[in-house]
């Protein structure tokens, strides 16, 4: 089908109406479609419970040393190389979890992230 345009110009349409593949995902996407939304919400929700799973873990670590040492108190006064075990604890326990499981976060989210653009430009 063709059609001309103010400037005479030749406009060559196709009759086939919709787009399929990646091109066509991408278009929901930018285009805020249904299938888009699905697509958004599912790497969102991936998302989320990553950032949930990361929380529970640093609540653990750092929840878990003061009731640690709350359960036995021979940890609070014992001392190895001089120092007590709680400050041992936290300097060398707490920070390095924190930092592994920010470091574990950030790449899990990175690969959720590869797989939705895969899944989006699949072809």
């Amino acid at each position: 089908m063709n059609e001309v345009d103010k400037s005479g110009r030749v406009i060559v349409t196709s009759p086939r109406a919709r787009v399929t593949g990646p091109v066509q995902r991408a278009l929901d996407l930018d285009e805020e479609t249904t299938v888009g939304e699905v697509y958004l919400r599912s790497l969102m929700r991936t998302q989320l419970g990553l950032a949930l799973t990361v929380c529970l873990g640093v609540l653990v670590v750092v929840a878990g040393l003061p009731l640690l040492f709350e359960l036995w108190p021979a940890t609070r006064s014992a001392r190895v190389f001089g120092l007590g075990v709680p400050w041992l604890a936290l300097g060398f326990l707490a920070y390095p979890a924190l930092i592994l499981g920010g470091w574990a976060y950030v790449r899990a989210a990175e690969r959720n992230e590869r797989q939705f653009a895969d899944l989006v430009e699949r072809r």
